[in-house]
């Protein structure tokens, strides 16, 4: 991609904007949480804009959404229940399971 390295850092933390649909309450909030940090939606983006639309700007919201989706992973951070932020589907966040 043609773009100064620097996005990809400044663009990481972008995905978390799926938190806002918490102020809807916890289903819409869980919806929009797993949307933003879909990784098969995020290949999906990518491959779109590369191979069909030849749009870099597509590529780069599929590269954003897969790594920062990794790296919240990484971290422990899963993908949400409707029961409430903290219930993921690797567990219950800030609960010790060791």
């Amino acid at each position: 991609m043609d773009l100064p390295w620097w996005w990809f850092f400044a663009l990481l933390l972008t995905p978390d904007i799926g938190m806002l649909g918490y102020l809807a309450g916890n289903k819409i909030g869980a919806y929009s949480y797993n949307l933003f940090h879909h990784r098969g939606l995020a290949v999906a983006l990518y491959l779109i804009g590369r191979s069909y639309l030849n749009l870099p700007a597509l590529e780069l919201v599929g590269i954003i959404i897969f790594s920062h989706a990794a790296m919240d992973r990484f971290f422990g951070y899963g993908l949400k229940y409707d029961k409430g932020f903290k219930f993921t589907h690797l567990g219950e966040i800030g609960k010790n399971n060791g």
